[in-house]
């Protein structure tokens, strides 16, 4: 929660001060410098963030990438900054060039309001032309900033960002193939649906009727889907209603604390990467901040214990036995991240 309040602060910055800031060298202390610095990397440390550092590269001496982040002695991400003006590329870019000759399997290209993240999913020491992360400052999802805060420095993990990323990549281009189509459908594209449906010959004038078609088929198919969740949830909403209000009123004794619905929130952020959100549902008793899953006691995904002297995050095993995980602060909770998603796993055949 706290990192992305940071986030959305240093958004607003931006959104101020672009207009004021017309060099490279503004946008880095201005944008980029404060984005390292809310990952948890102290910018004035010269262990941690090295400017203009230097990266020899064959006979090419004295090349310089703007900044290098280091843990244990290691670059683990090299930084290239460009004016905010600028539209990113990363071809020509010495990221490509030095990304080969250092230990580093991650490269950031920004211009302090957009951001590329880079590794090497395709060719081994090589970076791809193609980043896995990209977002927009000014305009953060929060799947994006659940993907940010894993290069926080209290959680950066090598192993598990790369495992990940292939993920991220992957599914990225397919959404954008999957609304170039929507927009304006391939022959192939109308060709795979008018064959299953059509028995006759795929002529060019019946090719461009099935490319109406195939465009209004898929447009109304999304738009019954999103209403057919609009209505469930309104219908659950007023059975509830009805319910409650056939019932007498009485005094709960339950109180929910805005911890716990801060600590519910980020249980959804890391689960909605598996799970739809209408189907995490909270339920809170006098001893626990029960998260299930369906609305169904039978089906729990964790429990919040945040009322106590001390702060517990439980969760359940395939025997849906509790184990309960001391926790600082709710922001803890997302070092348990494996332990959520490998919960899910086990309702998988339910």
């Amino acid at each position: 929660m706290e990192l992305q309040n940071q986030l959305k602060a240093l958004a607003e910055k931006v959104g101020k001060l672009k207009e004021q800031i017309d060099t490279e060298e503004s946008t880095k202390h201005a944008f980029v410098l404060p984005f390292i610095n809310l990952l948890g990397y102290d910018t004035f440390n010269p262990t941690e963030v090295v400017p203009e550092f230097t990266a020899d590269i064959g006979l090419k001496k004295g090349e310089k990438v703007d900044y290098a982040i280091f843990q244990n002695g290691d670059p683990i991400i090299i930084v290239e900054c460009k004016n905010w003006k600028e539209k990113l590329s990363a071809h020509n870019s010495q990221l490509f060039r030095y990304f080969h000759t250092s230990k580093t399997r991650f490269a950031l290209l920004t211009n302090g309001i957009e951001y590329q993240f880079y590794t090497d999913l395709e060719a081994t020491n090589k970076m791809d032309e193609r980043p896995f992360l990209e977002f927009n400052i000014t305009q953060l999802k929060e799947s994006a900033i659940n993907e940010i805060t894993k290069f926080h420095k209290s959680n950066f993990d090598v192993d598990e960002i790369v495992d990940n990323a292939s993920s991220l990549k992957y599914t990225k281009e397919i959404k954008k193939l999957i609304t170039v189509e929507l927009e304006a459908p391939s022959y192939d594209f109308v060709r795979l649906f008018a064959g299953k449906v059509y028995s006759g010959r795929l002529t060019e004038k019946v090719m461009g009727e099935f490319t109406d078609l195939v465009s209004k088929a898929f447009i109304q198919t999304i738009s019954e889907k999103v209403n057919d969740r609009l209505n469930s949830a309104l219908n659950k909403e007023a059975e509830k209603q009805q319910e409650e209000d056939k019932e007498p009123e009485k005094v709960s004794k339950v109180n929910t604390t805005e911890e716990e619905l801060d600590g519910f929130r980020i249980v959804v952020a890391i689960l909605r990467r598996k799970l739809s959100i209408d189907r995490i549902v909270h339920r809170d008793t006098q001893s626990y901040f029960g998260i299930l899953l369906d609305d169904n006691n039978r089906k729990p995904l964790c429990r919040l214990h945040l009322n106590g002297g001390n702060k517990y995050l439980g969760v359940f095993d395939e025997m849906k036995q509790e184990t309960r995980h001391l926790i600082e602060t709710v922001d803890d909770i997302y070092q348990f991240e494996k332990d959520l998603l490998q919960t899910v796993t086990y309702y998988e055949d339910e």
